[in-house]
């Protein structure tokens, strides 16, 4: 069985990007990015660890109502 692992913030947005969010947005400062009308702020630390991980993919399941499982977060 696999097991969710830490993710460097680069990997993080190109799997992002693979799922259908528009390219990084500098706002402030935090980046965003932008799935529909659904709006994610990126944490500016260089990897996110699992909890951040775990975190950010329920918060994107809430706002754009897909789910992100761990097999298909594997696959982006």
């Amino acid at each position: 069985m696999a097991k969710w692992k830490p993710c460097k913030r680069r990997d993080f947005i190109k799997k992002l990007k693979r799922f259908g969010f528009e390219p990084p947005e500098l706002g402030g400062r935090h980046f965003y990015m932008r799935h529909g009308n659904y709006t994610l702020t990126l944490p500016s630390n260089k990897e996110y660890s699992v909890p951040q991980v775990r975190i950010l993919l329920n918060e994107i399941q809430r706002g754009t109502g897909k789910k992100i499982s761990l097999e298909k977060w594997e696959n982006l």
